[in-house]
């Protein structure tokens, strides 16, 4: 039996869901490696000469030599070329579309990621932090009223359609719980929220590897808590 085209690497993370999104949205047919942070799986020797920076996910092109593709955005970038689905040809709704994307990796993402980082695993492992920890809650506030102002009389992120922009800011701006970071009053972008939230493929996808319903405030998040702090307390490190 063939195997089919893409072969992913990625875990229950943000970034890590972000390529099924796209797999299940255009029912691209796919498998997929679970990659175990606990054991280290993003170090291993093999996976690294796929991905250099020893982070998720990474695809795996079978049908163009083995390409390998790094970065979350840029897989994408890369599968909405490669199927033709979620990227408009026109070159300024385009350009539209790959600005809101780079928004989010740019911006959102990092800021959220040490929002998260702080609250969730430093402080948990004896680091706390309040400056950090307000430094970046309050700039992903910022960052999410941002969204907030963009999403005004609109659906969608970019080109009046739904997007790779989307696909991408979704799993960071829906966990603003996991970041305790509050959208009271963002009315736009909880509207929005809800859109994607209805979608069936993205949550699906939302399940694959694992599901993590602690992230997007659907769960009690104390036994996860311990466990995700447990699991990279090994990458605290104070100078």
């Amino acid at each position: 039996m063939s195997q089919p085209d893409i072969h992913l690497y990625t875990a229950a993370t943000m970034n890590g869901y972000k390529p099924v999104i796209f797999l299940e949205e255009a029912g691209v047919p796919y498998d997929l490696t679970f990659i175990d942070f606990a054991r280290k799986e993003q170090k291993a020797p093999d996976y690294v000469k796929l991905n250099p920076n020893g982070r998720i996910p990474t695809i795996v092109d079978r049908s163009a030599d083995d390409f390998a593709v790094f970065e979350s955005g840029a897989i994408l970038w890369y599968l909405a070329e490669k199927y033709g689905r979620f990227l408009p040809s026109d070159p300024k709704l385009r350009s539209e579309t790959l600005q809101w994307l780079m928004f989010q990796m740019g911006g959102i993402g990092p800021m959220m990621g040490q929002a998260m980082y702080f609250q969730r695993i430093a402080a948990p492992n004896g680091h706390e932090e309040p400056f950090s920890i307000k430094r970046y809650v309050d700039e992903t506030r910022r960052l999410l009223e941002v969204l907030d102002t963009r999403l005004e009389g609109r659906n969608w992120l970019a080109a009046n359609e739904y997007t790779i922009a989307d696909m991408a800011t979704y799993p960071w701006a829906r966990a603003y719980v996991w970041a305790r970071v509050s959208v009271e009053g963002l009315d736009n972008l909880k509207a929005w929220f809800d859109r994607i939230d209805e979608r069936p493929a993205v949550q699906k996808a939302l399940t694959i590897p694992k599901a993590q319903p602690a992230f997007w405030g659907q769960a009690d998040e104390s036994e996860f808590l311990k466990e995700n702090a447990a699991r990279f307390a090994s990458d605290v490190k104070v100078d």
